[in-house]
């Protein structure tokens, strides 16, 4: 379909008449205006079947592969060497397992995007219920805030690397990436397509030079005793974990586009775009931090774990000027990942409460902007970016992954439950008019009971620096997002059976 043909976006606020639309001209005013520059009002209202008709399905390909072939793929792929220090081989092997199988759960999450037209934390209503729903939002926000946190620090320490002067720290490039970011979050759904269509090109380029310039040293691997099993695991759930944490905002970015498709298909293009890049992307990281003991000038970059940037620049030296250009391209393409990120923030923000969707969309953007600079500009010693830049970097990653992973594995587990057990896979289960009226949802007791209880296996299940488990104490390594999602899934099962048996309330 033609931009030109894509469906109108509208606003979910009713039209206004007499006194109330006299009061809300200056709003309306602004409105017009907004869309005139092409900015999304849309907000967290399913899109109709009548809407949703854009063929383009590659963009459910390209949308993923974009946001997903940089930086943030590299350092995840290097924990295994660099925290756990484990070998190419078994960091390998690893990778192979936790990202076949992590990647299946966002692709399937995709799905619901144009099959029912609904936002990703619109859909947890049909488990969560009406009000239940606020706990998924509130926890997505706390998340994507964790990863916008992430995705910056990692983009700024690398533009910060390529500054022979010094004049752009790690702040500054901070504050560039947050920038760019809002430009791209501020107009929507459709620019931020047309932009995650074209910015994967440049982490191409960087990877291909990184193989051609440093593939001669990946096989001087230093030699390295065998792994304990808590090792192998830990890596795994983390790498698992960083794939699970899209499935909070897999569906925001299909709502327009043919429903009528296949499950097979789209499935097939987000699987591809989300497993291809991600997998890539982490086997490389694991060959160069595997590498790098046995190179001084890149074991040298590396420093004491807390500087990815500096390590990059570190491999691409031999090529000059060439090989910064493309580190800061590198940088700037951290963009794709905080653009999807920032945008879904704010969808997750409008559905804790039916207060928060009187304000529309890009005015979230601008505040969430507004305090993320003031948050790392002018000074460092604020909390978010301190717990970051104050802690070993990869340690302080591996931490954020997991933190994330927690929850994301038992609301994944509780949604596709319900999806899967009580829904029967049947898309016709899902009427369209339930999302905003709480007697034809779940009550959501089962779903809120369900991952608030989950922790209970958690909790002992974790193997973290500043906690280790009674579970996780008998040599296991960190299982906890193992444990919770299989609580969480077991726990909904019971529950929403019992929740059903008692409660007129929708039973899909």
């Amino acid at each position: 379909m033609d931009e030109k043909n894509a469906p109108a976006e509208t606003m979910d606020t009713p039209e206004l008449s007499g006194s109330e639309s006299h009061k809300a001209r200056p709003e309306r005013r602004l409105v017009k205006r907004v869309l005139l520059w092409g900015v999304e009002i849309h907000g967290i209202a399913p899109t109709s079947v009548e809407e949703r008709v854009d063929t383009r399905l590659y963009q459910m390909f390209t949308v993923w592969f974009s946001a997903i072939l940089n930086l943030t793929a590299l350092s995840a792929g290097a924990l295994g060497p660099v925290v756990w220090g484990l070998g190419l081989r078994d960091s390998v092997i690893i990778l192979i397992i936790a990202d076949i199988i992590g990647c299946l759960f966002p692709a399937y999450c995709v799905v619901f995007g144009p099959k029912l037209g609904v936002r990703t934390m619109v859909l947890t209503r049909f488990s969560f219920g009406y009000f239940g729903t606020a706990l998924p939002s509130l926890l997505s926000v706390v998340s994507q805030g964790g990863w916008l946190i992430i995705n910056s620090v990692i983009g700024g320490q690398v533009l910060a690397a390529t500054s022979t002067s010094n004049r752009i720290d790690d702040t500054v490039g901070i504050v560039i990436i947050v920038l760019i970011t809002f430009v791209i979050t501020f107009f929507g759904y459709k620019v931020l397509h047309r932009f995650e269509m074209y910015i994967w090109i440049p982490n191409t380029v960087l990877f291909i030079a990184m193989l051609g310039v440093g593939g001669r040293n990946l096989s001087a691997r230093p030699s390295l005793p065998e792994p304990a099993a808590s090792a192998l695991i830990s890596y795994g759930t983390t790498i698992y974990a960083a794939n699970l944490t899209w499935c909070t905002s897999a569906a925001d970015y299909g709502i327009y586009h043919d429903s009528k498709t296949p499950t097979w298909k789209i499935f097939l293009y987000a699987y591809s775009g989300i497993f291809i890049p991600t997998f890539v992307g982490n086997i490389l990281g694991a060959a160069f931090a595997a590498a790098a003991p046995a190179i001084p000038v890149w074991q040298a970059g590396l420093g004491d774990d807390d500087n990815f940037g500096r390590f990059l620049v570190a491999v691409l030296d031999p090529i000059g000027g060439f090989g910064k250009f493309l580190v800061v391209l590198a940088a700037l393409t951290i963009i794709a990942p905080c653009a999807l990120t920032m945008y879904s923030l704010g969808l997750s923000l409008m559905n804790i409460s039916p207060i928060f969707t009187k304000v529309p969309r890009y005015i979230y953007m601008i505040i969430a902007t507004a305090m993320r600079v003031h948050t790392n500009y002018p000074t460092q010693h604020t909390i978010p970016l301190a717990i970051v830049c104050a802690t070993h970097f990869f340690t302080a990653l591996e931490s954020v992954l997991n933190l994330m992973g927690y929850w994301v594995a038992s609301y994944t587990s509780i949604v596709l439950c319900e999806h899967f057990v009580f829904r029967r896979n049947d898309w016709s289960r899902y009427r369209s008019g339930d999302w905003k009226n709480a007697q034809n949802l779940p009550l959501g007791i089962a779903a809120v009971l369900s991952l608030l209880c989950s922790f209970g296996v958690i909790v002992p299940s974790i193997d973290q620096v500043w906690y280790t488990g009674p579970i996780a104490q008998v040599g296991t390594g960190d299982i906890g997002i193992l444990t919770g999602s299989l609580g969480a899934g077991l726990a909904y099962l019971v529950l929403r059976s019992a929740e059903r048996a008692f409660s007129a309330r929708s039973h899909g």
